[in-house]
């Protein structure tokens, strides 16, 4: 009898968790919604109406999603962007990789402090010797190769070219690792193969494993690319890829285009759906996440590593904005045919995602306008 009644409590609690979940679900605010969808769609309709391709884009607010898409995935067919259309989100996959790089901090499998050459057992260089784990993930190593800015090189390099490069380093205006934030691409590419090096496991295998399924992401990947320069991926996922377009509306590239100075595995961009990603915001604003260890590496990503100045902190791959009315942690990325956005006002759980098709798309859209609006209401 005890045995029953334990069991009937315990079902009885499940239907009261269920039934309140339900009913949170149902009284919804209808009046904050459509503040929400008027705050957003004002901001990007006009961006979107006369320009190339499209633009899928995500608002979480109070718990709740709400998915906005415009234009389209591929002028020629008239294929509209859905929240299901999958996008090269390009440097917004080094919060994918800084999140790993803060698991393996919380799990003990490695250090902030350890030197890179630890993994990467080619690099011997005086100044790439100093350099460690931690000064990658926030862009403080003080590197800066030709691959990080304009005039960007006609050349691509080879795992071994990158080697050299990097063990031939010396900084120009006396840089020192952790001394200074430097945005840089190559210090990223460098840090996937510490990765790599260090659990024996292919960098999207690594992502996947720990990061998107725990998450239930199934549409996120990070593919190899072809000879092409065409991702490699099922053809099902494929079909959903978007036409990329230049700022000016110039098709660049196929469908599942990447692009890329390093000609190793693993150094392609990441694909996610609008759908796919919200998740992850999501988990990041509210960590309603099951693996404690996932939930709290979100967290520290997000933290503050190097104060820039009053107004921009870099953290592991997000940058930190105060903006005095509210405070935001964002990422922004792009290639010539693609722009990404992801950001978060974790105190007022608001967060935005902007995914589009065309380069050169503004983010600071986002950053200055819609965040600090539905910051507001």
């Amino acid at each position: 009898m005890r045995l029953w009644l334990c069991r009937a409590s315990a079902g009885l609690f499940l239907s009261l968790l269920f039934v309140f979940g339900w009913a949170r679900a149902i009284l919804a605010d209808p009046e904050m919604d459509a503040h929400v969808r008027e705050i957003v769609t004002e901001n990007l309709a006009p961006l979107t109406a006369d320009h190339p391709g499209g633009l899928a884009a995500a608002a979480y607010v109070a718990g709740r999603l709400q998915f906005f898409n415009f234009g389209f995935a591929d002028e020629a067919q008239k294929r509209p962007v859905t929240s299901d259309t999958l996008f090269n989100v390009a440097s917004v996959r080094k919060v994918f990789e800084a999140t790993l790089v803060a698991l393996g901090v919380l799990r003990g499998e490695l250090r902030m402090d350890d030197p890179v050459g630890k993994y990467v057992t080619e690099l011997h260089g005086d100044y790439i010797s100093r350099v460690t784990i931690g000064e990658l993930a926030t862009h403080t190593s003080g590197l800066l190769l030709p691959t990080d800015h304009p005039p960007w090189p006609n050349a691509s390099y080879s795992r071994d070219e990158f080697f050299e490069m990097l063990n031939a380093w010396t900084p120009p205006n006396r840089e020192a690792p952790g001394r200074q934030r430097i945005y840089t691409h190559a210090g990223y590419v460098l840090l996937q193969l510490a990765l790599e090096r260090r659990y024996g496991v292919p960098i999207a295998q690594l992502v996947e494993s720990r990061i998107l399924t725990p998450l239930g992401m199934h549409s996120t990947l990070i593919p190899e690319r072809g000879q092409d320069n065409r991702a490699i991926m099922p053809p099902e996922l494929l079909q959903k890829a978007v036409q990329g377009y230049s700022e000016h509306g110039t098709p660049i590239g196929p469908p599942g285009n990447q692009q890329g100075y390093f000609d190793f595995p693993g150094t392609g961009q990441m694909f996610s759906t609008a759908r796919d990603l919200a998740t992850f915001m999501a988990a990041c604003i509210d960590g309603n996440v099951a693996d404690p260890q996932l939930r709290e590496a979100l967290r520290m990503t997000q933290a503050e590593a190097f104060h820039v100045d009053h107004t921009f902190g870099q953290a592991m791959a997000w940058e930190d904005v105060d903006l005095g009315e509210v405070a935001i942690v964002d990422k922004p990325g792009g290639l010539d045919n693609a722009s990404a956005y992801v950001g978060l006002v974790p105190a007022r759980r608001i967060g935005l995602l902007l995914l589009a098709n065309r380069g050169e798309f503004s983010h600071e859209i986002g950053r200055y306008h819609i965040l600090p609006a539905l910051a507001r209401q």
